[in-house]
């Protein structure tokens, strides 16, 4: 089974490289801690309303020191077009204001250290380090890596991080840049999550069996 999965997963990457050679965001920003704070406002929501949101909001707040400064009940109510706006306004100041104590308001090059920021964990980690500094020490897993993973019978588990340490072991490192970014877009425009038939989708012609496969759970 785990050589069948290895083989399959190569494949699958093998297309991606070729698709989408270049992995970059769709989260729009211009400072690295713009990014950490899109990141953490894209969790459950789309990259389309988070660049709504942040067209204005990064006018106002660039660095790590203006989100640390920010007024919390203000700053909670410019962003209160996405979901889980309170919370995430709360993790993303107390995050600012840590990278202005320990990181002299600069983002750090390691999963551990962000991973200490509030609203940051292990998927949001890496995709900051693979966005920002080309560093790719895992693969992030998001809803879209979940549903491929799962629809392709690349792992048993349904629980992110565990995904994601599935992909690692079926990868190779030098291919894990590609998996996150080129599954995120080939889920939204290629293939999304309705149910459809995609038997004529470039990744399912490599394994057919994912065609009828829509795993929900």
């Amino acid at each position: 089974m785990n050589n069948e999965r290895k083989a399959r997963a190569r494949r699958i990457v093998a297309y991606l490289k070729k698709a989408y050679p270049k992995p970059k965001s769709e989260l729009t920003y211009k400072t690295h801690f713009q990014f950490v704070v899109a990141v953490i406002l894209s969790a459950q929501c789309t990259d389309k309303a988070v660049n709504r949101l942040t067209g204005n909001l990064f006018k106002k707040y660039k660095t790590a020191y203006d989100f640390a400064h920010a007024k919390p009940v203000v700053f909670i109510k410019e962003i209160s077009s996405v979901p889980f706006f309170r919370n995430k306004g709360k993790h993303i100041i107390a995050a600012a204001k840590k990278a202005c104590a320990e990181f002299a308001g600069i983002v750090p090059t390691d999963a551990k250290s962000l991973q200490t920021f509030p609203g940051v964990g292990y998927k949001t980690a890496h995709v900051i380090l693979g966005e920002l500094f080309d560093i790719w020490e895992g693969i992030p897993t998001d809803t879209h890596v979940r549903r491929f993973a799962l629809r392709f019978d690349l792992t048993d588990n349904t629980d992110l991080t565990k995904i994601s340490k599935d992909l690692e072991s079926l990868i190779p490192k030098e291919n894990w840049k590609y998996v996150n970014n080129g599954l995120i877009l080939y889920g939204r425009y290629v293939c999304p999550a309705r149910k459809h038939d995609c038997t004529a989708h470039p990744l399912t012609r490599l394994w057919p069996k994912a065609g009828a496969r829509w795993i929900i759970r």
